[in-house]
């Protein structure tokens, strides 16, 4: 069985850029629903109950058939959310440095121009969805967006920072104004988890 993980800061930690009610709708509502479904999808499944949320998303084809949608909805809707909710940290508490870092100046030849691609794929992502920083097993990074709860495991890529631009994770502070969420999003960025996943996935 799934379980709610607990967020590494208090609801209020991301004020003023991420606002506290939105924190606790999104944490305690929204992920809490795609977690109820995904253990109501495997509940009748037993022998997929042990699979871990990656399992579950990479080995979708197979899953039943008949279970395969609602597991990829909801898997990838845990996977997803705690990958964000983990990325974030209260402003000022991480830097932007180390192996990370260097490979986004090198590939995007600047903090500035990588934050704007990022935020082109942001915004350029269609209704609901996420945009990524992703990386293979070399190191090679690329940036790029997924529609609903789709993952970039699935494309055989790492994840090593996304922004969801669902409706939900801002309306309630930005309204329609994606941009300025992205913006303030980018001050939140905790670059210490960004830099481990790079560190511990590509290989050496």
């Amino acid at each position: 069985m799934f379980l709610l993980e607990k967020l590494p800061y208090d609801y209020i930690a991301l004020e003023p850029y991420i606002d506290t009610q939105t924190m606790y709708i999104h944490h305690d509502k929204h992920l809490q629903t795609y977690i109820d479904n995904l253990n109501a999808t495997l509940k009748s499944y037993p022998q997929y109950q042990s699979w871990s949320l990656e399992e579950l998303i990479r080995k979708q084809k197979n899953l039943p058939e008949e279970i395969q949608t609602p597991v990829r909805n909801n898997a990838g809707g845990v996977y997803n959310h705690n990958l964000y909710f983990e990325g974030m940290a209260p402003a000022g508490t991480t830097s932007f440095s180390g192996t990370l870092a260097d490979a986004i100046l090198k590939t995007y030849g600047s903090y500035e121009n990588f934050l704007a691609k990022l935020k082109a794929a942001a915004l350029g992502q269609f209704g609901s969805g996420w945009a990524w920083l992703v990386s293979d097993k070399k190191g090679r990074l690329q940036i790029i967006s997924t529609p609903n709860q789709d993952t970039p495991l699935t494309m055989n890529l790492i994840p090593i920072l996304l922004v969801d631009v669902w409706e939900h994770a801002y309306y309630l502070k930005y309204q329609n104004l994606r941009a300025s969420y992205f913006d303030n999003w980018a001050k939140v960025i905790n670059w210490d988890i960004a830099e481990k996943r790079y560190e511990s996935n590509i290989q050496q």
